[in-house]
């Protein structure tokens, strides 16, 4: 699984502004509501219903909200930089700053899993969640993002 097919330069936010979880997440709604053309509110309840089976705060500053909706057609993702963390009630109880949203169709089946782990993968690397924290632009993170891709083939 290819990040750089899961996300582009535009669903890269540099420096969200946002200072809670339910902010977070209807902010990062609307961002990919944008993106996939979906209603907003679908996203943010799917998104929210995630969150009740169990927080998606994965530890060490990160969280990776999911979910799956019918209407999508292929995987799409969006990665976030918090301007200043947020209380995400990850397990680690620390606050998070760096989200990435990973949305699915219903239909993804493994595709989904196998996005979530490559995701995870990811930003268990500390050396690339600290040059990711160092970054303030939206094409620096992406070329960071897409560069990992490069060493992990």
């Amino acid at each position: 699984m290819d990040i750089t097919t899961l996300i582009s330069p535009e669903s890269v936010i540099p420096n969200l502004k946002v200072t809670s979880k339910k902010q977070a997440l209807q902010e990062l709604a609307r961002e990919a509501a944008a993106l996939t053309g979906l209603h907003e509110r679908a996203v943010f309840d799917t998104l929210l219903e995630r969150e009740r089976l169990g927080t998606t705060g994965v530890g060490n500053g990160i969280a990776i909200p999911h979910g799956k909706l019918p209407q999508l057609g292929r995987l799409h993702g969006l990665f976030a930089r918090l301007e200043r963390p947020i209380d995400f009630e990850a397990i680690d109880e620390q606050p998070v700053d760096l989200i990435f949203l990973l949305l699915a169709p219903e239909s993804a089946g493994a595709d989904h899993l196998k996005a979530l782990a490559r995701v995870s993968r990811l930003l268990r690397d500390r050396s690339m969640c600290e040059k990711l924290r160092g970054t303030d632009s939206a094409e620096g993170l992406y070329a960071l993002l897409a560069e990992s891709e490069a060493q992990a083939a």
